[in-house]
C-alpha cells in the first residue's frame, strides 16, 4: 500500500509517500481498499500539531473516505467484502488502503460516485448536527452563512435551504458569492479581507446588518473566525444562536456584552465528539442527509481533484482558501 505521511511537524511540503505493508484487521475491524480521501481545514491543523488530537507519528492525514471493504476481522457482523463505505477515521485517509473499526463505517448506494460519498460526512454531517441539534433552526429563520463557497459552507447554504431558512452567504468575492447563490443562498454580501481595524469591523457589521434586514440573523454559522466573528455576532437577531464551527481566520475574542445585548447565544460545534457520544442521533442525522441526497437537496460540489502524490497540494490550495467546494483526493 502506498501512504502520504506526516514524518515532521510542518506544511503540506513536509508530507512523504511511502510504501508500507498492508494492514491487517483486527477484531470488529474491516479493511478498505480506498478510493477517495476528502481534503478538510484539520488535515492541515493536524500536521502542523496544531489540532485537538495529536497522533503519533508517522501518520497520514485524512479525516474521511471512501471506499470498498476488502477484508473483514473476527466479529464483524454488518459489513462484508465488497460493500462500499464511507468511512470517519479522523486521520489516516491519505492512503490506499486503511483499517477500521466495523462502526464508524457508513454503507452508502452505488448511485453515489465515490469522490462524492468522502466529500459528505464531515462537513454535512458538521452542518447538520449543527443547525438541526445546536441552533436548532426553524423554518423561515434567517441564516447567514460565514465562508459561503467552501465545502463547509456551502453545506450550510444546501441543509439550510432543505430546512426552511432564509440563507444570506457571506463571501469574500463576487465570484464565490455567485456560486454560493447557484447553490440556493437567497440573497448575500461580499466581505473584504482582514485584518480590520475598529473602523472596518463597523463597516463589517453594517454590510452584515444590511444583508440581513432589520431583524438581524436568528441564526449565524461561522466556519471563518477571526475579526469577522465579532462583526457577525454584531448582527445578530434577538435570542440568536451563533454558531462556532472553525478558526481558519483565526481565534477571534467576543464582547461578551454583546450576548446580553441581544439575548443570544454563542454556541460550540464539534460534531466528531458529538457522534462518539450519542451515535444513535448521529446515525438519524446521516440517515437524513442520504434521505436529502436522493432528493437532490444537497450535493457536494467536488472542484478539484488531486491524485495521492500531489495530495500535499490540495491540503495547501485548502489552507490558501482558495477551494469552492470540495477538495478530493483520488487513488486510482
Amino acid at each position: 500500500m502506498k501512504a502520504l505521511l506526516s514524518k515532521s511537524v510542518g506544511g503540506p511540503d513536509t508530507l512523504v509517500l511511502e510504501d508500507l505493508p498492508d494492514p491487517t484487521p483486527g477484531p470488529g475491524q474491516v479493511r478498505l481498499a480506498v478510493k477517495a480521501c476528502g481534503v478538510n481545514y484539520p488535515d492541515l491543523l493536524i500536521i502542523e500539531d496544531k489540532y485537538q488530537f495529536k497522533p503519533e507519528r508517522p501518520f497520514a492525514p485524512g479525516g474521511e473516505v471512501s471506499g470498498v471493504v476488502e477484508a473483514v476481522g473476527a466479529g464483524v457482523k454488518r459489513l462484508k467484502v465488497g460493500d462500499r463505505v464511507i468511512g470517519s477515521c479522523g486521520w489516516g485517509g491519505m492512503a490506499t488502503k486503511l483499517v477500521l473499526e466495523e462502526e464508524r463505517c457508513i454503507p452508502f448506494p452505488d448511485a453515489m460516485p465515490f469522490e462524492v460519498a468522502s466529500a459528505l460526512i464531515l462537513t454535512y454531517g458538521t452542518t447538520i448536527h449543527a443547525l438541526k441539534d445546536r441552533a436548532k433552526l426553524q423554518n423561515g429563520e434567517t441564516l447567514l452563512v460565514l465562508g459561503a463557497a467552501g465545502g463547509v459552507g456551502l453545506s450550510a447554504v444546501e441543509l439550510g435551504k432543505a430546512m426552511g431558512a432564509r440563507v444570506i452567504a457571506a463571501a469574500s468575492t463576487e465570484e464565490k458569492l455567485s456560486f454560493a447563490k447557484k447553490h440556493g443562498a437567497d440573497d448575500g454580501v461580499v466581505y473584504p479581507g482582514g485584518p480590520f481595524d475598529k473602523a472596518g469591523q463597523k463597516a463589517l457589521a453594517d454590510l452584515f446588518k444590511k444583508a440581513c434586514g432589520e431583524k438581524g440573523a436568528d441564526v449565524i454559522y461561522d466556519p471563518v473566525g477571526g475579526d469577522y466573528s465579532e462583526a457577525a455576532l454584531r448582527s445578530i437577531a434577538w435570542e440568536g444562536r451563533f454558531l462556532v464551527v472553525g478558526f481558519p481566520a483565526g481565534i477571534p475574542r467576543l464582547p461578551l456584552n454583546l450576548t446580553l445585548l441581544k439575548s443570544c447565544q454563542v454556541v460550540g460545534v464539534f460534531w466528531g465528539a458529538f457522534a462518539k457520544r450519542d451515535p444513535a442521533a448521529n446515525a438519524a442525522n446521516i440517515a437524513q442527509l442520504m434521505s436529502y441526497y436522493a432528493e437532490g437537496k444537497i450535493s457536494p460540489l467536488i472542484s478539484d481533484k488531486f491524485p495521492l502524490e500531489r495530495a500535499g497540494e490540495a491540503i495547501a490550495k485548502l489552507g490558501a482558501r482558495q477551494a469552492v467546494g470540495k477538495i478530493v483526493v483520488t487513488m486510482e
